[in-house]
């Protein structure tokens, strides 16, 4: 049963990532009233990273609310160095995070929202005048929807290379995560192959120092590609390829399968609360100079604005922009800010 009692707040803030700590920090600085929620723990996209995972960018363009991210040899953050400096702000700031409070549910109700949310394993009611989520772009994985995909040897994550010592390792996908993750098992002595779609790897999709090194390896045959390729059918030991242009399938064996084809947003909050979704990629409508969705009261901040993204073109460096523009409108302003050029994606 749900009490009836609502706790009243005037900014509720959903995801605690890199942008929604920003966030909080601005509020903070400017005196509004604000609850926050995560369902899990801070930074936890970021957690899941596979240990010593580096930053495709730069320390500059990841650090948050002005507070420099420093390294110990000066270079990109890996990541258990950046949830450190998370950690970090969090107490600097004495941040206030409801972390493994998932909300379940946003209802525009009168002149607010009303929240409801799970804690330990009880529901809770909130009122907040407005909203802002800040809920990412990589809740859930993608999905091949093939037979075979959800066996235990099968992983839409890239957990640690460790696992594939001297395994045979099927890498499905063709970029940045795909081919990090075909090196480090490389180096860790596994046994590994890629399978991609396209015909070859687009570099504009891998960290720049990576390429060499895959193209380096697959010309040697050291790692092996199946370009063109598409998997049908995982079983314990075996995964059929098709070959895109000719249509022919052949089963090669495997010990382990990394389907690393991407991450896309949950949209069910978003939905839940009535943003207007567009197009297949569900882009939520919203103003971007105030970051206000179509829902009167409801902001949207940092990847959530890309929805599912098919080509990834909003990540965390470009995002940044989006916190002034907030926190501009929820004073009654309005901040005309562009994104510049120092904070667009590297390539």
């Amino acid at each position: 049963m749900i009490s009836s009692h609502r706790i009243k707040t005037d900014v509720a803030v959903i995801g605690a990532g890199p942008i929604g700590l920003e966030l909080a920090i601005a509020l903070k600085r400017e005196g509004i009233e604000y609850l926050h929620f995560d369902a899990k723990q801070i930074g936890y996209t970021i957690s899941w990273f596979a240990p010593q995972t580096r930053f495709f960018s730069s320390n500059d363009r990841i650090a948050i609310a002005g507070v420099p991210l420093q390294t110990i040899d000066q270079g990109k953050a890996t990541r258990e160095e950046y949830l450190a400096y998370l950690r970090g702000i969090v107490q600097q700031y004495d941040l206030k995070v409801q972390t493994y409070e998932p909300v379940v549910r946003v209802d525009r109700q009168g002149d607010g929202f009303e929240l409801e949310t799970r804690h330990g394993g009880r529901p809770h009611l909130y009122h907040a005048n407005r909203v802002v989520l800040c809920t990412g772009g990589t809740d859930h994985p993608r999905r091949l929807n093939i037979p075979g995909e959800d066996q235990p040897h099968v992983d839409h994550y890239f957990r640690d290379p460790h696992k594939f010592f001297r395994r045979r390792l099927l890498i499905v996908g063709g970029r940045n995560s795909a081919v990090e993750a075909a090196l480090r098992c490389y180096r860790a002595g596994a046994d590994v192959s890629i399978s991609y779609r396209r015909d070859k790897l687009d570099p504009t999709s891998i960290k720049y120092w990576l390429s060499p090194e895959i193209n380096g390896l697959m010309a040697s045959g050291k790692i092996k590609a199946f370009f063109n390729s598409l998997p049908t059918e995982i079983t314990p030991s075996h995964v059929k390829l098709k070959d895109i242009p000719s249509g022919q399938v052949e089963s090669h064996s495997f010990d382990f399968v990394l389907l690393l084809i991407g991450y896309e947003a949950d949209m069910t909050l978003l939905r839940c609360a009535g943003v207007e979704l567009m197009g297949e990629c569900q882009i939520p409508k919203y103003t971007e100079q105030t970051m206000e969705s179509n829902v009167p009261g409801l902001y949207m901040a940092g990847c959530a604005i890309g929805g599912t993204q098919d080509k990834y073109a909003i990540f965390l460096e470009n995002c940044h922009v989006h916190v002034p523009r907030i926190v501009a409108a929820l004073k009654g302003a309005r901040a005309d800010i562009a994104v510049p050029e120092f904070v667009r994606p590297e390539t």
